[in-house]
């Protein structure tokens, strides 16, 4: 009977906090958006680069950074700690972590319309877990990361799904 209230408690669980619902929503969205762009890049006469990043690597590179930005709204505190260590092992690893930071952000300004999608999703993930807190469900880092990424990514199935389905009308 436990183990029964406890999976009804878990499926009414974005009813008790809407923003997960948000979150879904926003990564369904991202994946409708994704879907979309995917022939909008391949038709475009590019670099063999650009054309090699918009096939077979554009969903893995797209879902990754959706996971990394869910990892990094999920556990800073953790990250945050194991990076600061291991700037503070040598000078030369700071250097390396800084121009790393500095790189990767001077190349989402370069891409406002990938930065806004970053920052969107950021703030949808940290909305959920301030209403999962809100609730008092704060579960170790480590396993609301893998929620969090598992909801994420089945809205952009969804997304991606719901796009096939209607065949790109939606784009």
């Amino acid at each position: 009977m436990r183990l029964v209230s406890a999976v009804f408690g878990f499926l009414l669980l974005p009813l008790r906090a809407p923003m997960l619902l948000v979150l879904f929503g926003v990564s369904a969205y991202m994946g409708l958006h994704w879907a979309d762009v995917v022939p909008q890049l391949l038709d475009q006469a590019g670099t063999p680069l650009q054309n090699q990043f918009a096939g077979p690597w554009f969903w893995p590179l797209q879902c990754g950074q959706a996971l990394l930005v869910v990892l990094l709204c999920t556990m800073p505190d953790l990250l945050l700690r194991e990076l600061s260590e291991l700037m503070a092992a040598s000078k030369a690893l700071t250097l390396v972590v800084t121009l790393l930071v500095v790189i990767t952000g001077g190349l989402y300004l370069l891409h406002l319309a990938v930065l806004s999608e970053v920052l969107i999703l950021a703030s949808a993930v940290l909305l959920a877990r301030l209403d999962l807190t809100r609730l008092r469900l704060v579960p170790p880092p480590l396993l609301a990361a893998l929620a969090l990424c598992a909801w994420v990514l089945a809205g952009i199935l969804l997304g991606r799904a719901l796009h096939h389905s209607l065949g790109g009308y939606l784009g």
